[in-house]
């Protein structure tokens, strides 16, 4: 049996009814990529609680009174300071964009929007 993208036959590829094949077979690749842009939420802010609480403890165990050795003090800044920072900055920014990079209908044009335009010059119509 062949589908087509967007087309459910009328026998619901042999179930009693389409909440029956939801249910047994689950989404066909093209409702996949039509419903899971409108369902996808943001991340959650408890989430990113965590990981601020995660990265101020990291950096208060890098103070220097947490487990000095006598006669050996540590400086108070170092470049690996702001090395973490850097990284973590551009981490932020990659995980930011990655997760924003297919919008919504609420954020604009989806690639698979039935009413886009085709833009690729370099694809032969």
């Amino acid at each position: 049996m062949r589908g087509e993208w967007g087309k459910i036959p009328d026998d619901h590829f042999g179930y009693a009814s389409d909440e029956e094949r939801r249910r047994k077979r689950g989404l066909e690749d093209w409702e996949l990529v039509e419903k899971i842009p409108e369902s996808q939420r943001r991340v959650p802010a408890w989430f990113l609680a965590i990981i601020v609480v995660v990265l101020i403890a990291a950096f208060g165990l890098t103070l220097p009174f947490w487990g000095d050795r006598p006669g050996h003090p540590r400086p108070w800044f170092t470049w690996g300071h702001v090395a973490a920072a850097i990284y973590a900055l551009v981490a932020s920014l990659f995980i930011y964009f990655m997760v924003t990079l297919y919008g919504s209908k609420r954020g604009g044009r989806l690639d698979n929007d039935p009413g886009a335009e085709d833009d690729d010059i370099d694809m032969q119509k």
